[in-house]
């Protein structure tokens, strides 16, 4: 199989409930009526989240920055009318860490938006995407 094609298999599980992963490895639920599991547009704003995320990550590690606390939020706004799509999505990054300052965890954030985010970069191009950004004090490193 080529590193290029990604697959995932998805069961109904009844209702509007299904899980689904690549095949053979772990499972998430995705349910329609986000009772027992966030929903489809749920699971989409998570994934420009962890895909941003991890680049972030990876960004600033290669800044030999330390980070220490890390986490997004992020809001979609959709249309009211069929095809209910995602038309603005904006992302509150929150990081603390030893060394890191607005300009490298801009840079950072920039670089994932603009570039890296595969995931970002398969929406649809007329969507903007925003962000803002708090930086804490360092608190201790996990794990």
């Amino acid at each position: 199989m080529s590193d290029n094609i990604r697959r995932v298999t998805v069961s109904w599980q009844g209702g509007l409930l299904f899980s689904g992963g690549a095949p053979g490895g772990p499972t998430v639920s995705i349910d329609g009526d986000v009772k027992a599991a966030p929903g489809p547009m749920h699971q989409l704003l998570l994934a420009i989240a962890t895909c941003s995320g991890s680049d972030v990550v990876l960004i600033l590690e290669k800044m030999r920055i330390k980070l220490t606390d890390f986490g997004i939020d992020v809001e979609g706004v959709r249309r009211i009318d069929d095809p209910k799509r995602l038309t603005a999505v904006t992302l509150g990054y929150r990081l603390a860490g030893e060394g890191l300052d607005e300009t490298k965890a801009r840079r950072a954030i920039d670089l994932s938006i603009e570039r890296y985010c595969s995931v970002i970069h398969s929406l649809n191009p007329d969507i903007p995407i925003r962000y803002d950004l708090t930086i804490a004090p360092p608190v201790a490193a996990k794990g």
